[in-house]
């Protein structure tokens, strides 16, 4: 027995009859039925916790989170162990109470040419070394150490203040080499003096090593030395009498001059950053 048709049935059955279809949505419907939800712009001040810590070079970011997990990170006195934890790079963060600066670190050489000082600025408007780097780095580059207006060679800049108080301390002993050039002859007799040491206005001095160079006349010289004293090289060689015309450092902290022109900038690879670690 069949059962009656209800209204709502017969409703059905007209409509497939006459093709009958779902009107579709118009575009204004689908606007209107569908609620638009704008993104929430990222704070640009804000960096993740375990990116801050990773760029510090404690570790990468994910022993970072481990680490902060663990309640080894703190942020403005506070432990943190929140995953995802956001803070501004003027907060104080510290990772087993050493404070930590997570600017990328970079390390930039460069092979200096004459007339330029080694400053980070100059109120009497002489040309500096970071005129040279400029488009080297976004960072604030600073250089190690000094070389004076008139002597080339070897200049290492970069922003982890760490490795440069390391490689300026006389204490570390970091082999600095430089090829020198006298207005005349260098005797043997004053060869020696500098071999075994002379004492200038400021104290005495004893290089590592000086000596002829090979198949150059005896006015050109080389000098290993690791003293930071200012302008030490020109002074060893004034207080014998001689003219210091010209001076190339050709070796610093095991970096050199190779494939590198004057004038010239270039970062230094992973592995050299390595070295520069082993030699502290």
């Amino acid at each position: 027995m069949r059962r009656p048709q209800s209204n709502k049935d017969k409703r059905n059955i007209q409509g497939k009859n006459k093709g009958y279809t779902k009107k579709p949505f118009s575009k204004e419907r689908t606007q209107s039925a569908v609620k638009k939800t704008k993104p929430v712009p990222s704070d640009p001040d804000l960096i993740r916790l375990n990116r801050y810590v990773a760029n510090s070079g404690v570790c990468s970011r994910r022993e970072a989170d481990t680490y902060i997990e663990a309640g080894n990170v703190t942020v403005n006195g506070k432990t943190i162990t929140e995953m995802g934890h956001k803070v501004k790079l003027t907060d104080i963060v510290k990772f087993d109470g050493r404070l930590l600066n997570p600017q990328k670190k970079e390390y930039v050489l460069l092979n200096k040419p004459k007339n330029f000082i080694t400053t980070t600025s100059d109120e009497r408007g002489r040309r500096t070394v970071m005129e040279l780097i400029s488009k080297a780095s976004k960072s604030r580059l600073v250089p190690v150490g000094r070389l004076d207006r008139n002597t080339t060679g070897l200049l290492l800049f970069t922003n982890d203040g760490d490795l440069s108080k390391k490689l300026t301390h006389p204490r570390h002993g970091i082999r600095k080499i430089y090829h020198v050039e006298l207005n005349k002859n260098l005797t043997m007799e004053d060869l020696k003096k500098i071999q075994t040491g002379i004492t200038l206005d400021d104290g005495p001095i004893k290089v590592d090593e000086v000596s002829y160079i090979n198949n150059s006349p005896k006015r050109e010289v080389g000098i290993e030395i690791h003293s930071g004293r200012n302008r030490i090289v020109r002074r060893i060689f004034e207080h014998l009498g001689y003219d210091v015309k010209k001076l190339d450092r050709v070796i610093f902290a095991g970096l050199t001059k190779k494939d590198l022109p004057r004038g010239h900038w270039r970062h230094l690879t992973k592995q050299e950053v390595i070295n520069l670690g082993m030699n502290q």
